[in-house]
């Protein structure tokens, strides 16, 4: 199971209509469970890092690393493989601490751009479906 912890409103209509497309299709362990907390609370929540080790924690952040879809696909396989849970953070208006961004074990930047919250989430469900696609050799992925 992929756990995305999400800062800000839950899904307006459009974004409810478009993720579930895509989680529709998706299938364990590339299924998703969304948590959402005010950003003022979803800080305070992560300041106490509740995670147990078993996760590999993900920070969406426009200052981290791009990534090809290929390399997301076998980045998530491999926490499959190693028996973690994949917890995905999108942050709100404003984003992560530094401290934060340093605890988790990658920091994924979409691009160089920023996107609303609202809109990352929808990214993020496609990226999803097609990594699952690419570990499936399905025909969604052309390269």
């Amino acid at each position: 199971m992929i756990r995305v912890i999400a800062g800000g409103k839950k899904h307006q209509d459009w974004v409810n209509m478009a993720i579930s497309e895509y989680e529709k299709r998706l299938k364990k362990p590339f299924n998703v469970e969304w948590q959402f907390f005010d950003e003022d609370k979803l800080l305070k929540y992560l300041e106490g890092w509740p995670f147990s080790g078993h996760e590999f924690v993900i920070v969406l952040d426009e200052r981290g690393t791009n990534i090809s879809s290929v390399e997301l696909a076998n980045k998530l396989n491999q926490q499959f493989v190693d028996a973690k849970e994949a917890v995905i953070l999108i942050g709100g208006a404003f984003g992560f601490t530094d401290e934060i961004r340093a605890r988790a074990n990658f920091v994924w930047s979409f691009s160089k751009l920023v996107f609303p919250h609202q809109l990352v989430r929808v990214m993020l469900s496609e990226q999803i479906y097609r990594a699952q696609e690419i570990n499936l050799g399905g025909k969604y992925h052309h390269e």
